[in-house]
């Protein structure tokens, strides 16, 4: 499979491992740029696995998405990707949000997460749209959230784990010809702003 990814840090990295693991064709990585001296993590396993690799931050155009490609990865993305850059790849753009999606929609679900006492976390890989977070459903996994739990221990013991598992059981899903695509649920979906010290103490 021809295939570009949006993305950054572990989730992006790995996300490039596995594909470059299944023998699919990396034909763009689109990561953020060297932070002072330090490179993104995904921006720097692309220059060591000899891919095609630019910086984005922002927002992913149609003119990133070179010919053929089957699909767009967002791995960790803080970038928009447009319609059109969608449009652009055969199966669109498949995106990995950290809840059980239609639950915390935005950028902040982990945090809103443990701020909201859910006893019951999880993840989504979903079909990007125009909304935030509203795509149909490819997969989707669960997990507990436990009383010790901070955003940090709770991403990386068992979200961004989620994450890759669902990634990879998607794409082996689009091997054999297998599209997930199931519609949210509308009237269960929440959605939440960035999560500041300003916006809690007015909770």
């Amino acid at each position: 499979m021809r295939i570009v990814i949006v993305g950054q840090k572990w989730l992006g990295a790995e996300v490039l491992r596995l594909c470059l693991k299944r023998g699919d064709d990396i034909a763009n990585v689109l990561a953020p740029g060297a932070d002072g001296e330090e490179y993104d993590r995904l921006y720097a396993a692309a220059q060591q696995s000899d891919v095609p690799v630019e910086t984005c931050e922002r927002r992913v155009e149609a003119s990133h998405i070179p010919p053929q490609t089957d699909l767009i990865i967002a791995a960790h993305a803080h970038a928009y990707i447009s319609e059109a850059a969608r449009q652009a790849a055969r199966y669109g753009a498949l995106g990995y949000h950290p809840s059980l999606l239609p639950r915390h929609r935005g950028r902040d679900a982990v945090r809103w997460t443990l701020h909201m006492r859910d006893p019951i976390a999880g993840g989504t890989v979903y079909w990007m749209d125009n909304g935030a977070d509203t795509g149909n459903i490819a997969a989707q996994h669960w997990c507990h959230v436990r009383p010790t739990d901070t955003a940090r221990t709770l991403w990386q013991r068992d979200l961004a784990p989620i994450g890759l598992r669902l990634i990879e059981q998607t794409l082996s899903d689009l091997d054999k010809g297998i599209l997930t695509s199931i519609p949210q649920t509308e009237e269960c979906a929440t959605w939440e702003p960035a999560f500041t010290p300003s916006r809690l103490s007015s909770a």
